[in-house]
């Protein structure tokens, strides 16, 4: 029998800004039952994949991520999403795209930790 990955977590300061914030990136919000101030958050995205944010009080980000999520928007163009997720409180970290339409947006959260927006399925598909 195999294991199943149950939650991706995320150790964070903040679990409701931070839930919050990926809620808005997702179009998901957090659990009913979460307020500000609470040790955990959780956070069930439409595809069913849940995402847990544990407060770790004075466990700054300090180094790279080993792990990242890739987003790739379903409803509009990556430059778009870009644009979107910076007004959301996202930085840009590294800009992969190439002349010709390819690559990806290196981008961080609101607590700093890095994440990809990649091209959308539709952009894909044109350039197949």
């Amino acid at each position: 029998m195999a294991s199943l990955v149950h939650h991706i977590t995320i150790d964070c300061a903040d679990t409701y800004e931070l839930g919050s914030f990926w809620g808005k990136v997702l179009d998901s919000k957090l659990a009913d039952d979460d307020f500000p101030g609470d040790p955990e958050a959780l956070l069930v995205t439409p595809n069913g994949i849940e995402i847990l944010f544990i407060a770790v009080p004075g466990d700054t980000k300090t180094v790279k991520n080993r792990l990242h999520f890739d987003i790739q928007p379903s409803d509009r163009t990556r430059d778009e999403e870009v644009e979107r997720l910076l007004a959301l409180g996202a930085t840009v970290v590294a800009d992969r795209r190439r002349p010709d339409g390819t690559g990806w947006v290196t981008m961080a959260d609101i607590e700093g930790n890095e994440f990809c927006v990649e091209r959308s399925a539709a952009e894909r598909a044109a350039t197949a």
